[in-house]
């Protein structure tokens, strides 16, 4: 786990890796930061447009995090996209007949949109299911044999199942050969951001030296999406003890945009507090372990995207991006 690290101050701006690049959100701007095939930079600078200017009750605390995670995910998958168009399959497959009549019957743009919304759907769903329906299904079926099981136990066990099967899914995305770059890029990206928080001048040399466990990682973002369900679940169950796994399933599932706005402040406060706060580091600890498995040593062409994608969304007022 990485040392805590002491910043000047701490910034809003976020990242996400990319397939060779690096995707940095600011308070204005949005910059996506490529290295081509040439081994070229290629950037993407977009001005930033939020919702909850023009629906303010969006921004409401606890709303805003199902708000900004939805977004963050549309972004998310728009830049993959992007990225992955300057590394294109050696031996392109003969477009289906289901592409060719969405080629046929939709506008590139409108056809984006589509495969954007379906890839953001797909994402959430396989989410969902992996790390709280599956988890649901499998404690139902295997304490069916148990019908004198206590309701603390069957929440228990439903809990530890959870964090069990999130931690193998993170262990199994680490191991695969394509993702290894990809996590390469986010240990630039986390470095990159620890570097600018230090105040330190943007340097290969500088970002190099910095940690790559950062506090405000979607790793620890998930993490705490698991465990906030646990205890929000443990009170709905312990109040309303139903057993049926289906039930349960339903109940999850509305309380998931609870869940999500509630772990969303959660870290806003740790990323406040983090630094002085004993409470705030241990409860930061198990996402910052996992982060082993979500963030590699970068290599210098690594952070020199990252520093340039930072550069590019820093705002023209200094402390504007103050978390």
């Amino acid at each position: 786990m990485a040392e805590n690290q002491k910043c000047a101050f701490r910034t809003s701006i976020g990242g996400q890796a990319l397939i060779e690049g690096i995707l940095m959100r600011g308070p204005e701007k949005q910059a996506i930061v490529v290295r081509d095939q040439e081994g070229n930079l290629v950037e993407k600078v977009e001005e930033l447009r939020f919702i909850k200017d023009r629906y303010p009750i969006l921004g409401v605390p606890l709303i805003r995090g199902t708000v900004n995670f939805l977004d963050s995910m549309v972004n998310g998958v728009k830049a993959l996209m992007y990225s992955a168009d300057f590394y294109p399959e050696e031996e392109a497959a003969q477009p289906s007949k289901f592409e060719q009549w969405m080629e046929k019957h939709f506008s590139s743009k409108k056809l984006e949109s589509a495969v954007v919304a379906l890839a953001v759907a797909l994402g959430v769903g396989m989410s969902v299911f992996l790390f709280m329906i599956l988890p649901t299904l499998l404690t139902g079926g295997i304490l069916h044999f148990f019908p004198g099981f206590p309701m603390w136990g069957r929440n228990l066990f439903e809990g530890i199942l959870k964090i069990f099967i999130f931690l193998l899914y993170l262990i199994f995305c680490s191991k695969q050969k394509d993702i290894y770059r990809v996590f390469q890029y986010h240990g630039a990206e986390h470095k990159t951001i620890f570097c600018y928080e230090a105040g330190l001048p943007l340097t290969v040399e500088n970002v190099r030296a910095q940690p790559r466990h950062h506090p405000r990682c979607g790793t620890s973002f998930l993490f705490v999406v698991i465990v906030v369900s646990i205890l929000c679940s443990s009170v709905v169950f312990g109040i309303w003890p139903v057993t049926n796994a289906w039930l349960r399933t339903l109940a999850h599932l509305l309380l998931l945009p609870l869940v999500v706005g509630v772990t969303y402040e959660f870290n806003r406060w740790v990323g406040r507090h983090v630094q002085e706060n004993r409470l705030a580091q241990i409860l930061t600890a198990p996402g910052l372990w996992m982060q082993n498995f979500t963030t590699n040593e970068p290599d210098d062409k690594m952070i020199e995207c990252a520093i340039r994608s930072l550069e590019l969304v820093r705002p023209s007022e200094k402390g504007k991006d103050a978390w």
